[in-house]
C-alpha cells in the first residue's frame, strides 16, 4: 500500500512538473508573440490570468502550444508599424452624426496611396452619392501620408473608418518589407554582388514601390474581410472602389440593386460591378443587365466569394506579377473551375480618371486628371437607373488576361511571396 501511495505521489508531482513545464513555455511564446505587437499591457494581464489556472489535462496544454505555432511570422515592427496597428482598432468617425446603418447597407471599402489630388475628387463625388449616409466608408491607406490622412479626417457625410497598412514597404525604411541595404537591386548576380534577393522570371529584383500594390490589397482584403470589428461578421456585400474612381450619384442605389438581384438574375455571377470591365467605356445603354468578365472599377462581393478567394492563397501569393488584378483574372480565377462573371448594369455608375501612374500623381503641379473623365455625369445617372425586371445579356469569350498568361513579373522575391501567405493567416 505505501509504495502504491508513494507511486502515485510520484505520479502527482509529474504531472504538476509537466504541466508548470507547458505552462511556461506558453508564457514564453505568448511574450514573443505579443511583444512583436507591442500588446505588453494585454500581455501582462493575459499571463498573470493563465499562470493562476492550470490547463484541464496536458492534452489541452499541448493544443494550446500548436495553435500558436499558426500564428503568422510577420516582420518586426518599427514605432510607426505599432503606432499604425493600434490606429486600426478605432471606431469609425461620425458615429455621433450616423449612430446606426442601414439593414441592407452595402459597406464601402475605398483603398488608397499618396495621391492627394484623386482621392479629393474621389471622396467630393462619394459625398454626392445618394445612400452614403447609410453605410460605412473604409479607407485602406498604402502607408501613412499626412495629407491623404487630413483629407479623410474630413469627411462629414457617413461613418468612416481608416486603417493603415502596417507592414507597407512604405513606413520600413531600412529593411524589409522596404529597402534593406543587402538587397539586390535591378539584375543584381546574388553570389556576385553578395546580395540578398530572389529575381523575377525576367531577372530583375524586387521594387518595393512596386510590391506594395499586391501586398496592400492582399492585407486589406484579410483585414477587412476577417480582420476588423466593424465587417468580420458582415453577411451582405462589400464594394471596392480606388482612388482614381469617380463615383457616380447613383452608383450605391444600382449596387443595393445588383447585390439583390445577382443570386436570381445570374447563377453565375460571382460579383456586382459599377463599371465595365473595358475601362473606357461608358457601356451600352441598353434597356438590360450584362454579365461579364469581372472588372477592377467598383467591384462587390461577398463573403461566399472572398473564402473561395481566400482558399487560393498560394496561387495568388506565388503568381510573378505584382498587379493584384492581372494575378487575380490569370490563375486565382480559372481555378475555380468555371467562368467567373460579374453582374453590371448598362449605363457605368463609375469612372476610372487617373493618368498618372500609382506613384506619379502626388504633385499638385502635375496634370494627372482627365477632367473629361469627371464632367460627364447626366441627369440619368443621378438617380437608380436598374430594373430588377431586366433581362441579362452575358458576354462569353471577352478578351484580356486569361489562365496560361506567365505574369509581368516584379514578384519573384521569396520574401514578397512568404509575407504574402503570412497576411493570409492573420486571422485564422
Amino acid at each position: 500500500m505505501a509504495s502504491c501511495k508513494k507511486a502515485r505521489m510520484k505520479d502527482a508531482a509529474f504531472r504538476r512538473l509537466v504541466s508548470l513545464a507547458l505552462i511556461t513555455v506558453f508564457g514564453v511564446v505568448l511574450l514573443l508573440v505579443l511583444l512583436r505587437t507591442n500588446t505588453v499591457s494585454n500581455l501582462i494581464n493575459s499571463y498573470t490570468n493563465e499562470s493562476t489556472e492550470s490547463f484541464e489535462s496536458i492534452e489541452e496544454a499541448k493544443d494550446t502550444i500548436t495553435h500558436l505555432t499558426r500564428i503568422p511570422k510577420l516582420p518586426l515592427q518599427n514605432e510607426l508599424s505599432i503606432i499604425l496597428s493600434k490606429r486600426n482598432q478605432m471606431p469609425p468617425r461620425n458615429l455621433d452624426l450616423y449612430p446606426k446603418l442601414a439593414k441592407d447597407h452595402v459597406v464601402i471599402v475605398l483603398y488608397v496611396h499618396n495621391r492627394p489630388q484623386y482621392l479629393q475628387i474621389v471622396i467630393d463625388s462619394l459625398s454626392r452619392v445618394e445612400g452614403i449616409s447609410e453605410t460605412l466608408l473604409i479607407v485602406s491607406h498604402d502607408g501613412y501620408f499626412e495629407e491623404m490622412n487630413k483629407i479623410v479626417e474630413g469627411i462629414k457625410f457617413c461613418q468612416v473608418k481608416q486603417i493603415f497598412a502596417p507592414y507597407s514597404p512604405h513606413i520600413f525604411s531600412d529593411g524589409f518589407p522596404g529597402v534593406s541595404p543587402k538587397d539586390c537591386k535591378d539584375k543584381d548576380d546574388p553570389v556576385e554582388k553578395r546580395c540578398e534577393g530572389t529575381p523575377d522570371q525576367y531577372g530583375n529584383h524586387r521594387s518595393p514601390k512596386i510590391v506594395s500594390l499586391k501586398h496592400h490589397w492582399w492585407w486589406m482584403m484579410n483585414t477587412v474581410w476577417d480582420g476588423l470589428e466593424e465587417t468580420r461578421h458582415h453577411s451582405g456585400h462589400i464594394l471596392f472602389i480606388e482612388e482614381d474612381h469617380f463615383i457616380y450619384p447613383n452608383a450605391y442605389r444600382n449596387m443595393q440593386l445588383l447585390a439583390e438581384l445577382k443570386s436570381k438574375k445570374c447563377p453565375d455571377c460571382y460579383a456586382a460591378n459599377l463599371a465595365p470591365s473595358e475601362v473606357k467605356s461608358r457601356g451600352e445603354g441598353w434597356e438590360c443587365l450584362v454579365a461579364e468578365r469581372m472588372g477592377n472599377v467598383g467591384y462587390a462581393f461577398n463573403r461566399t466569394v472572398w473564402r473561395k478567394i481566400h482558399k487560393k492563397a498560394v496561387e495568388f501569393c506565388s503568381f510573378d506579377d505584382y498587379n493584384w488584378d492581372i494575378t487575380m483574372w490569370s490563375t486565382v480565377y480559372p481555378s475555380f473551375g468555371s467562368p467567373v462573371y460579374t453582374l453590371r448594369g448598362s449605363r457605368t455608375s463609375a469612372v476610372h480618371f487617373g493618368k498618372c501612374g500609382l506613384h506619379q500623381g502626388h504633385n499638385r503641379n502635375v496634370a494627372c486628371i482627365d477632367n473629361g473623365g469627371v464632367n460627364i455625369v447626366d441627369e440619368i445617372d443621378k438617380v437608380a437607373n436598374i430594373k430588377p425586371e431586366w433581362e441579362v445579356r452575358k458576354y462569353e469569350h471577352q478578351a484580356g488576361y486569361k489562365a496560361g498568361f506567365k505574369g509581368w513579373g516584379g514578384w519573384g522575391d521569396v520574401r514578397d511571396r512568404e509575407l504574402c501567405m503570412e497576411f493570409a493567416k492573420m486571422y485564422i
